[in-house]
């Protein structure tokens, strides 16, 4: 049986993660203080907006054996996501016709793929140490997952919130394997924004209201994904013809540059949703959207939401005959929430 604290079992640890597909993995201690403050500061704001499972688990979300009693390292794991191939994302936000999908969507689910790998990862390391205590985590979880893989080295909390790579960008996903397993702990990486702010004027809404402080309740990907009620009108027409969520702070963002293609088969594009025309996904009926869409993260918003989000993207787009026709057809639809906002569009169609 390894000795878990030494240097050499931890190398193997990463060894077996690096095997099984991820493309970086850290180790982390659990002591989460300032990240802890600065989160219960939010909170109180109500940046959060009604993301209330925030607000439920509260200071636990910092406290990882609170989570997982005998927690006393986190393994952090990195899963780059952007497709190759597909039509560019500056190309579609430039054509107001077409239906924006955030480029970590366009392929497969990552949660099952992550929670899989990790699964394996754990299984991996039982054989080698005997049984110990472990917990996966993969998005779905009370977990800081950025400030946990921060302090595991793989890379700082840019200005827009999200993690940065200086070898990777930002375009990956993350997981985390709770364990009672003392494993030397990596170094945490350091900041390099340095005085840029590009991404803060990017954001469309201006949900990143100061460096490092985002304001959820102003967020595309909020309000297009975990936003169950009508989209605030204020905020329609910055949405633009942006569906599902939002890639805009990190697509200005320079380290971006070193971004890798995913290795992971099944993220590229799928259904056309690389650049489809609203038209032609607003007419999609709940049996296609559910099944053209099976097996990816956009389907778990549901048909409705779905309906929401591409009506207003119709109401931002050059006025056509097309999108009013379009429009006009879901006039009449069973939810009031998809004829608030179809009706909205139309008048941002016929206007003048």
């Amino acid at each position: 049986m390894q000795d878990a604290q030494q240097p050499a079992f931890a190398a193997e640890v990463k060894r077996l993660a690096l095997g099984l597909g991820f493309d970086a993995v850290g180790i982390a201690g659990i002591e989460l203080a300032d990240d802890e403050a600065h989160l219960l500061e939010w909170l109180a704001a109500g940046m959060h907006g009604e993301l209330h499972y925030m607000e439920r688990f509260g200071a636990r979300r910092a406290r990882p054996a609170a989570i997982k009693p005998g927690t006393v390292r986190v393994i952090s794991v990195r899963l780059d996501y952007w497709p190759a191939g597909g039509r560019a994302a500056a190309e579609v936000l430039g054509a107001g016709e077409l239906g924006y999908v955030s480029r970590y969507a366009l392929g497969r689910d990552y949660h099952r793929l992550m929670r899989n790998r990790l699964q394996r990862l754990a299984d991996a390391i039982g054989e080698r140490i005997g049984p110990f205590g472990f917990r996966v985590f993969v998005d779905t979880g009370p977990v800081l997952e950025k400030p946990l893989a921060r302090n595991a080295g793989l890379g700082w909390i840019g200005k827009h919130t999200n993690l940065i790579s200086s070898t990777a960008g930002s375009y990956f996903f993350l997981g985390e394997l709770y364990t009672d397993l003392p494993l030397p702990v990596d170094p945490p990486a350091s900041e390099h924004c340095g005085s840029c702010q590009a991404c803060l004027p990017a954001c469309p809404t201006g949900a990143i209201v100061a460096p490092y402080r985002l304001d959820a309740r102003r967020c595309i990907s909020y309000l297009t994904i975990e936003l169950p009620g009508p989209i605030p009108e204020p905020l329609r027409a910055p949405i633009g013809n942006r569906i599902y969520g939002c890639d805009d702070c990190q697509l200005v963002c320079p380290w971006n540059k070193f971004a890798r293609v995913t290795a992971t088969a099944g993220f590229e594009p799928r259904a056309g949703l690389d650049g489809a025309r609203l038209t032609e996904l607003f007419g999609w009926s709940a049996e296609e959207f559910r099944a053209r869409l099976d097996g990816s993260p956009i389907r778990r918003i549901g048909h409705e939401r779905w309906l929401r989000n591409v009506a207003v993207a119709l109401g931002n787009a050059p006025r056509a005959a097309a999108a009013r026709a379009a429009l006009e057809a879901r006039a009449d639809h069973p939810s009031a929430l998809v004829r608030e906002h179809v009706a909205w569009a139309l008048a941002r169609q016929t206007a003048g």
